[in-house]
């Protein structure tokens, strides 16, 4: 089965089950949202406790948690520095707007230029705020191509290649 990281727990938060999380997702108050269901996978573990979203908060930078039948600090313990998943199957599209695509689609891509020069594959994406960043892993460095209209001019993800325009500079 394929997973997706939505959150990194990070402690607890006080003696009644919540848990604090930073999120990894674009999309916290649908993931996070009460009655939600996530994978949670203790630190070490291969294997996911499935637990039901019973509250949602936040608190400074993070987001804090309780679990449906875990209102203990001592049951949910064993899940401090462990991840928050979610599968393939609860990704939907109806959360993206035209022109966004979900990081795993993205990264992996191979970015080439509108003459057909290849460039690389893109490694990771950086948030910056204005606008993503991908790092492009080159044969001899790394790019950091923003993800901009003037930049950016085709994304196929089924073919997973990315048609750029090289401005000056760029490279």
């Amino acid at each position: 089965m394929e997973w997706f990281n939505v959150g990194r727990i990070v402690n607890t938060h006080g003696i009644r089950g919540e848990v604090r999380v930073l999120s990894t997702t674009d999309f916290e108050d649908e993931r996070f949202a009460v009655g939600n269901k996530l994978a949670a996978f203790k630190k070490d573990d291969k294997k996911p406790t499935w637990v039901t979203i019973e509250s949602m908060r936040r608190h400074k930078n993070f987001i804090l948690l309780t679990f449906e039948g875990m209102n203990n600090i001592n049951i949910v313990e064993t899940f401090k520095e462990g991840m928050l998943k979610i599968t393939k199957d609860q990704m939907t599209d109806e959360l993206l707007k035209e022109n966004e695509y979900f990081f795993h689609e993205i990264i992996g891509c191979t970015i080439v230029s509108e003459e057909g020069e290849t460039i690389g594959v893109v490694a990771d994406i950086l948030q910056t705020g204005a606008n993503d960043v991908w790092v492009v892993k080159g044969n001899k460095k790394e790019h950091y191509i923003p993800y901009i209209e003037d930049i950016v001019k085709e994304i196929d993800v089924d073919e997973k290649k990315i048609v750029i325009h090289v401005m000056e500079g760029l490279l």
